[in-house]
């Protein structure tokens, strides 16, 4: 008969498609992955990947049965919080995907007060893309999904549960660091730093520079980088003035190794959406979170933000 832990293995190597990265995730060793999906494949007498090297790929057999071996493990997560629910225990992974920033700084903060009431609970964040989320979301390999955009399918239910504010950085030595004020028409001439991907603060801005008549082409773009993280720490540095989230910019602000300024008639805000399948049984553990999060719309958008963006600066 066929083990659970070896089909979590197989699992976890199909979404990876790394057996060094599987066995990571797995707190296994690699070769402790490889020989369970050898066990696998000699007692079936099938091919579950296609090995190439360092990659490997789904064989036909391997894509055959994912959807099944996932069913067959979510099966066996509901059964293990029926058994806990009798002693009225909570455990088990709660997995997250996310694609924001402003999540990636949020969610610990959330995760972290929930545990104080569920400690039995292993959360889990996968950072991902936006589209990640998505397709991950439908195929049912996470259960639950933060996206900094409202996700519009009819198998999916999505809810806002934090309001995200975007500000301009300088170095504190610029020009406008002392009087905190600029007008959009000013930006042209500015060196501007962005990320290099079309993330959801950059489609926020370019939204809000478009109502000035503002385009991407028409800003002199000296710098992009692979996160809004790198992007501020860029500014720290003197290369350039950015958009950003608040919550990344604040230690930077509260340090004072970054100003803030108000442009004229551009109040940038954009939501951050929480998200599950409609055909993803929820186990305890996913019920109780998402019902926590719903429920802590308010504090999570006043003392929770103003906990995140205070700091003491350095003596």
């Amino acid at each position: 008969m066929i083990e659970l832990s070896n089909l979590r293995v197989f699992l976890v190597a199909a979404e990876e498609l790394n057996f060094s990265r599987a066995a990571k995730r797995l707190h296994m060793s690699q070769s402790a992955v490889s020989q369970s999906i050898q066990a696998m494949e000699r007692a079936y007498g099938i091919e579950l990947f296609v090995r190439g090297g360092r990659s490997v790929e789904l064989s036909e057999a391997g894509q055959t049965i994912l959807p099944m071996v996932r069913e067959v493990l979510l099966a066996a997560r509901l059964l293990e919080d029926s058994l806990q629910e009798v002693n009225n225990q909570v455990g088990g992974e709660l997995l997250i995907g996310c694609s924001t920033s402003a999540g990636r700084y949020l969610l610990p903060i959330l995760l972290s007060e929930f545990q104080h009431s569920y400690p039995a609970v292993h959360p889990r964040v996968k950072v991902m893309s936006r589209e990640g989320v998505v397709e991950r979301l439908l195929n049912r390999t996470v259960p639950i999904g933060v996206s900094s955009k409202l996700i519009e399918h009819r198998d999916m239910i999505c809810t806002p549960f934090f309001e995200d504010r975007i500000v301009l950085i300088v170095h504190p030595h610029h020009p406008w660091a002392q009087y905190g004020h600029a007008l959009p028409s000013d930006l042209l001439d500015q060196p501007i730093v962005k990320c290099e991907e079309m993330t959801g603060t950059c489609e926020t801005v370019m939204e809000g520079l478009k109502q000035h008549d503002i385009t991407m082409d028409s800003l002199n773009v000296v710098m992009e980088l692979g996160s809004m993280e790198a992007v501020a720490m860029s500014v720290e540095r003197g290369v350039g003035i950015a958009f950003v989230s608040e919550m990344i910019a604040a230690r930077g602000l509260a340090l004072g190794r970054l100003k803030k300024v108000e442009v004229d008639g551009l109040d940038l805000r954009r939501k951050i959406y929480m998200a599950r399948h409609i055909g993803f049984p929820f186990t305890r553990a996913q019920s109780l979170f998402w019902d926590f999060v719903k429920s802590q719309y308010e504090k999570i958008n006043n003392e929770l933000w103003d906990s995140l963006v205070r700091f003491e600066p350095a003596a």
